[in-house]
């Protein structure tokens, strides 16, 4: 989930609590959507602190919170008609290198990348494919996963994508493709992690299919999106209302063995 300061921020990270929630994995807002116009690569160290101080905030209220950071996507049509593509790559991938370098300090567990997930003209999707390939580099060399904001998935992207992980070094095992849908064969056979959208009846057929998957809600915390893409509280209600029909052990390996072997991080096994 995302969580901004200028709208629920801790407020929501405490109804996710109040549900059951325990764990989050906190993912950096896009940068002009906190105010943050990146004209220089510093700039991106602003970006971040704003995730990072959000990471602290929720800890004291009891929840843990593991920063996810990165360059959005979508920067790269923001950006390009002000600076020009050449600076934008140059900038995009400043941010990443940032990204990683927190990743590297132990202040972060995961990057972020991707590529538009709507229609650009040819250069600029040429381009988003070069950004991510360099992310997917970096990653491999921070030794930390991938979170990924792209077009719908679909088995052909998801096997493009898995072997442009592998020529950049990076394990497909530590690519995880965000806002998938419950396609979870599909991932198996490419090797990539989905973090399936918890909406309705999603989390039951992916249940169907095995259980080689995380769950999302993609919360955005936004004052003009109130509860988009799905609030807090989603994720551990919906966990608790499908303990009855599938067990316990099913959701354990869901929340926390999966992404313990996918972030490298540790999650307490308690009860609340």
């Amino acid at each position: 989930m995302h969580l901004d300061h200028r709208c629920q921020g801790v407020e929501a990270a405490k109804a996710f609590k109040r549900a059951g929630g325990t764990h989050i994995f906190l993912v950096s807002k896009p940068s002009w959507t906190i105010g943050i116009t990146v004209n220089k690569p510093e700039d991106f160290h602003q970006v971040f602190k704003e995730t990072l101080e959000m990471a602290q905030a929720v800890h004291t209220i009891g929840v843990t919170a593991f920063p996810v950071l990165g360059v959005h996507p979508a920067a790269i049509t923001k950006m390009y008609g002000r600076v020009g593509l050449e600076r934008t790559i140059e900038l995009m991938h400043s941010g990443l290198e940032i990204a990683a370098g927190y990743v590297e300090e132990g202040l972060a567990v995961g990057m972020k990348s991707g590529r538009p997930h709507y229609e650009v003209e040819p250069a600029l999707w040429d381009a988003s494919n070069e950004i991510l390939a360099y992310a997917m580099e970096l990653a491999g060399k921070a030794g930390c996963p991938l979170q990924l904001h792209t077009e719908t998935a679909t088995p052909e992207g998801m096997l493009e994508i898995a072997d442009m992980a592998q020529k950049a070094g990076l394990s497909p095992e530590k690519v995880v493709k965000h806002f998938s849908p419950p396609m979870i064969s599909v991932f198996s056979r490419c090797g990539i992690w989905p973090g399936v959208l918890a909406g309705k009846g999603m989390i039951e057929e992916a249940l169907t299919q095995g259980d080689r998957f995380m769950m999302e809600t993609d919360y955005i915390d936004d004052l003009q999106r109130p509860g988009a893409v799905l609030g807090p509280k989603t994720i551990p209600r919906k966990t608790l209302s499908l303990v009855e029909e599938w067990g316990e052990e099913v959701f354990w390996k869901i929340h926390k063995e999966n992404p313990e072997k996918v972030y490298n991080v540790e999650i307490e096994r308690t009860t609340t």
